[in-house]
């Protein structure tokens, strides 16, 4: 059979990486980034040069265990072969964990119904060599129960623009976030945020707000007033880089759920509960 009659495939792919030696997720031009190793390792084992679709764009430095990629090619490679084929011809700070064929109108990016990120602080005097890529290190100690006391100012669908980097006219600021969580374990402190969608910066700059009520510098209550602000002046630092993952993209069953709705977000932060 022809190449040319195979007929378009389209693929749903769960990719983890160590963000640290890329300039993000976003093909740039000159420069390495996760999608243009990606879209390389495709070229390399379908012939084929496509733009592949991601369902966060994540930062320089930002790492994933759970990002999610969406392609179309024409290829005989089985589907079962897929994620090993694509493995070859990566580098080892990518993998592709799963592959699985996707209707056509498929998107990693627009049929998503939310995301998961988990940000990571090393909380010691001492920094840690093993952490030093994977968490961010903070020397002062930091309150986490008045930090989880702030994040839950912050649930449900409001208006962030205080805690995107960027403001572009006419485009929405409001998010829903359902759940943002911080406990700590011994020296750890884990921050999980889930949302339907980030702004630009959200993630880390919530983190860095947070932060700062653990330090005292801000009473768990001044983050309503930073909300109202609608400036980012108004919000914390952006946190560093290394301590955020995006570990997972949702699809399908909760993606219309009823905002502001509580039992509806009850149900929902249940069903998250039941799937760890």
């Amino acid at each position: 059979m022809a190449a040319d009659t195979l007929g378009v495939r389209n693929f749903k792919a769960t990719i983890e990486y160590d963000g640290t030696e890329f300039a993000g997720f976003q093909w740039q031009s000159g420069t390495r980034t996760v999608q243009g190793e990606l879209e390389r390792a495709i070229a390399e084992r379908t012939g084929q040069i496509i733009r592949l679709t991601g369902a966060g764009r994540t930062d320089a430095g930002v790492h994933a265990l759970g990002q999610v990629v969406s392609f179309g090619v024409e290829t005989r490679i089985p589907l079962d072969k897929m994620a090993v084929a694509l493995n070859s011809a990566l580098p080892s700070d990518i993998a592709v964990r799963d592959v699985q064929e996707a209707s056509a109108d498929f998107s990693a990016r627009f049929s998503a119904s939310s995301r998961v990120y988990l940000y990571v602080i090393h909380n010691s005097s001492v920094r840690s060599p093993l952490w030093r890529r994977f968490a961010a290190h903070c020397r002062e100690p930091l309150n986490a129960e008045r930090m989880n006391e702030a994040a839950q100012l912050l649930l449900g669908e409001r208006d962030f623009a205080s805690f995107t980097n960027q403001l572009v006219a006419g485009e929405p600021t409001m998010r829903d976030l359902t759940e943002c969580r911080v406990r700590r374990h011994r020296e750890l402190i884990f921050i999980r945020l889930e949302a339907n969608a980030f702004l630009r910066g959200m993630v880390r700059n919530t983190v860095g707000t947070l932060m700062q009520v653990g330090v005292g510098v801000l009473k768990p209550t001044d983050l309503i007033d930073i909300l109202d602000a609608r400036d980012r002046r108004a919000a914390g630092p952006s946190a560093p880089p290394q301590g955020l993952c995006l570990v997972r993209v949702r699809y399908g069953l909760w993606r219309n759920y009823p905002r502001n709705n509580a039992t509806a977000v009850a149900e929902y932060q249940a069903h998250s509960q039941a799937e760890r």
